[in-house]
C-alpha cells in the first residue's frame, strides 16, 4: 500500500496515480466475436492434436447417440402400447445386448494383440456400482414409458443435461459458470410446465397417481442418468486413464453385464420372466411382434450406451451430456409423427425452453474459464 507525506509535490502524486492506473489490468468485456474467434481456435487446436481416427470414432459415436437412443425409447414406449406390461422385461431387454459390444471388442484382442485390462478390486468395485445404478435406471425409466408418450417422457429425460453438469461439477471437477447454471435453472422450469400440462397427454387408461409417478420416476431416472455419466468419466480419469479406446469397449461390456445380472435376478424374482410367454401370446401383432420389439430395444439401447461410453471416453461428460439432450428434440418429433403423440402448445413452450437451456449450457461449456483468459492474455 502506498501512503503519501503531506509535503509531497501534488504533481509528483499525480504521476505517482496515473503510473498505478496504468499498470492495472484492464476490465474483461464480453465481446461477440472474440468468443466466435477463441471457439474457432479452441476447435482448431483441439482438432490437429487428435489423429483422424479419433474424430471418426467420435462421428460415429456421436451419430449411434443420436440415432439409437430415439429408436430405444420408441420401442419403449411401442411395448407398453400394444399390450406388454413389465416394467422388469423392458428393463432386461435394454441391456440384454451387451453380447454386440463383445463383438466389436474380440477382434480387437484377437487382429491387433491387445490384451484386456488387468481387472483390481477398485476396477471390479467400480464396474458393479455402475451396473447396479444401470439397471435401476433402466426401471426408472420403463416406468416412465408405461405411463408417459414417448415425447413427453424424453422431454423430462432433458433434465438429465441439468444433472450431468451438476454432477460433473460435484464428482469431476467439471467447471461451472453462470450460462450452465443457467441452463439447469431454464430446464427446470421446462419440466414444470410439463407437470402442469398433465392433462394434455394423459392416456384415457392412466389414472392422474400413475402419470405422476411416470413423472417421478422420469426425472429420477435422470438424475441417476447423470450421475452415471459422471461416475462413468471418474473411472476413465482415475481408475483407467483414458488409455485406449478398447478400455471404453471392456468398460462397456462389464457394466452391461452386471446390469443384465441385476435384471435377470429382478426378472426371476417378480416372476415375470416365466410371463414372458403369455404376454407374448396376448401381444397386439403376435408373438413374432413381440420378439421383434424386444430384440431391436436390445440392438438400439446397446449402441447408444456404446456410443455414449465412447464420447465419455474420447470427448467429456460435458459433450455426452449435450448429445445426450439434442437427442430430446428428436425423439419428441419422432414420437408426434410415428406414434402420433399429443403435441399441445404448453409441449411447444417446454420444447422452446429446452432448446434454450441446451444453447446456454453450450455457450458455457465453451466459454473459456478465468484461467484460460489469463493464461491467453499473459501469452
Amino acid at each position: 500500500m502506498t501512503t503519501f507525506k503531506d509535503d509531497d509535490n501534488p504533481e509528483s502524486v499525480r504521476l505517482l496515480m496515473d503510473e498505478t492506473t496504468e499498470q492495472r489490468p484492464p476490465a474483461a468485456s464480453f465481446s461477440y466475436s472474440n468468443w466466435v474467434s477463441n471457439v474457432k481456435k479452441s476447435t482448431k487446436e483441439a482438432y490437429e492434436s487428435k489423429p483422424h481416427s479419433h474424430w471418426i470414432l467420435l462421428t460415429l459415436s456421436c451419430t449411434s447417440m443420436l440415432t439409437a437412443f430415439p429408436a430405444s425409447s420408441l420401442l419403449s414406449r411401442l411395448y407398453f402400447s400394444n399390450g406388454g406390461q413389465s416394467k422388469w422385461i423392458i428393463s432386461w431387454a435394454a441391456v440384454a445386448g451387451w453380447p454386440i459390444t463383445c463383438l466389436i471388442l474380440l477382434p480387437l484382442y484377437i487382429f491387433r494383440k491387445i490384451k484386456p485390462t488387468p481387472l483390481n478390486a477398485k476396477l471390479l468395485l467400480s464396474y458393479t456400482l455402475l451396473g447396479f445404478l444401470s439397471a435401476a435406471d433402466n426401471l426408472m425409466y420403463a416406468y416412465a414409458y408405461a405411463y408417459l408418450p414417448a415425447s413427453t417422457s424424453s422431454l423430462l429425460a432433458s433434465s438429465s443435461l441439468a444433472f450431468s453438469a451438476l454432477f460433473g461439477y460435484l464428482i469431476v471437477k467439471n467447471p461451472m459458470n453462470a450460462s450452465v447454471i443457467n441452463s439447469i435453472v431454464i430446464i427446470t422450469g421446462a419440466m414444470a410446465i410439463i407437470a402442469l400440462d398433465s392433462s394434455s397427454d394423459r392416456y384415457d387408461y392412466v389414472s392422474n397417481r400413475q402419470y405422476f409417478a411416470g413423472f417421478f420416476w422420469d426425472i429420477m431416472g435422470s438424475a441417476l442418468h447423470g450421475l452415471i455419466f459422471a461416475l462413468s468419466e471418474l473411472v476413465f480419469v482415475k481408475l483407467l486413464g483414458r488409455r485406449f479406446f478398447h478400455v471404453a469397449l471392456e468398460q462397456q461390456v462389464m457394466v452391461s453385464l452386471v446390469a443384465f445380472a441385476f435384471t435377470t435376478l429382478g426378472m426371476v424374482v417378480s416372476r415375470d420372466l416365466q410371463g414372458m410367454s403369455h404376454e407374448a401370446k396376448s401381444f397386439e401383432g403376435g408373438e413374432s411382434r413381440y420378439v421383434q420389439v424386444l430384440v431391436w430395444s436390445a440392438v438400439t439401447f446397446q449402441l447408444g450406451v456404446l456410443g455414449a461410453t465412447a464420447v465419455l471416453f474420447l470427448a467429456s461428460t460435458v459433450m455426452a451430456g449435450v448429445l445426450n439432450a439434442v437427442r430430446v428434440p428428436i425423439t419428441s418429433v419422432a414420437a408426434v409423427i410415428l406414434m402420433h403423440d399429443p403435441m399441445s402448445g404448453f409441449k411447444i413452450l417446454s420444447l422452446i425452453l429446452t432448446f434454450w437451456g441446451f444453447s446456454s449450457y453450450i455457450y458455457g461449456s465453451s466459454s473459456p474459464t478465468p484461467s484460460t483468459q489469463a493464461a491467453s492474455s499473459s501469452s
